[in-house]
């Protein structure tokens, strides 16, 4: 059992469970838009956020001060480094106009880790902003980078499902800022700093509510996938109202992050 909770450690202190989660959203875009299966923006999506996470998490620490090479340090340095050769090999199988989207988000994530101006801090700590440039780069990565490399025309169901996508990706950050939020610098104002825990979880039903009747405006449909996105969202009400300041890693690093690929492997189910 160590052995195996050692493990689980590894996999979401590596960054790897949020990776799977960004690899199904990928996977859930080309089902929803009736796309071929992309292994070359799914591979660069999945590596690429092993490296962009574990930037963003080890680069406080590194700029602290020279962090102690432990052993586990070490293997998060090995994962990333490969995970970053993996991402420049899928990066070059990309289409021209991808990888320069791809750059673009890869912009908005440096933009959010890194201080750009002197004395300056990083869009992260921007008051209130933090969520947001989070979801913008997951909207770009997993709905903009696969509809793009396979060369579909933007239609409305595109458009719809970038503004889906957003709204998932801010309801599902509410739930980490509930649980974050005895930890978060006042100064952020994240959303249940600025409107309390109990409207935060009202606010996020009612966008989970507006993203599924958004599911009407689209034009490729399939009753199948509409019934595994009720459920879906459901699921995500669920969680974000279970939320509080006492649970544990496990609860959003690892089972909240795992949502994504549980509604993917449905739609896969309900698809065959």
């Amino acid at each position: 059992m160590n052995v195996f909770r050692k493990s689980i450690d590894f996999l979401i202190h590596g960054s790897v469970i949020v990776a799977a989660s960004v690899f199904a959203l990928v996977q859930a875009t080309t089902i929803r838009m009736g796309l071929p299966y992309d292994p070359a923006v799914s591979w660069f999506a999945f590596f690429g956020t092993v490296v962009g996470y574990n930037f963003v998490k080890y680069d406080a620490i590194a700029r602290a001060g020279k962090p102690k090479l432990s052993l586990k340090m070490k293997a998060f340095i090995a994962l990333s480094f490969l995970s970053f050769l993996a991402t420049g090999f899928f990066f070059f199988r990309l289409e021209r106009f991808t990888q320069i989207v791809s750059v673009a988000v890869l912009g908005i994530t440096a933009l959010y880790t890194l201080p750009f101006f002197p004395n300056r801090k990083t869009a992260r700590d921007w008051a209130g902003l933090k969520i947001y440039f989070v979801a913008l780069s997951w909207v770009g990565v997993t709905v903009a980078l696969p509809v793009l490399n396979s060369g579909a025309a933007l239609t409305t169901d595109f458009y719809v499902m970038c503004v889906q996508r957003f709204i998932l990706i801010v309801v599902l950050l509410f739930i980490f800022e509930i649980i974050d939020l005895a930890w978060d610098d006042p100064h952020l104002k994240t959303v249940p700093q600025q409107i309390g825990v109990g409207r935060t979880k009202w606010l996020g039903a009612l966008l989970m509510v507006v993203l599924l009747a958004l599911d009407l405006l689209k034009t490729h449909n399939n009753e199948s996938i509409f019934w595994c996105n009720i459920a879906f969202g459901l699921s995500v009400v669920v969680c974000l109202f279970f939320a509080n300041e006492t649970r544990g890693k496990y609860y959003t690093m690892l089972f909240v992050e795992s949502l994504t690929i549980w509604w993917w492997l449905a739609m896969e189910w309900t698809i065959r």
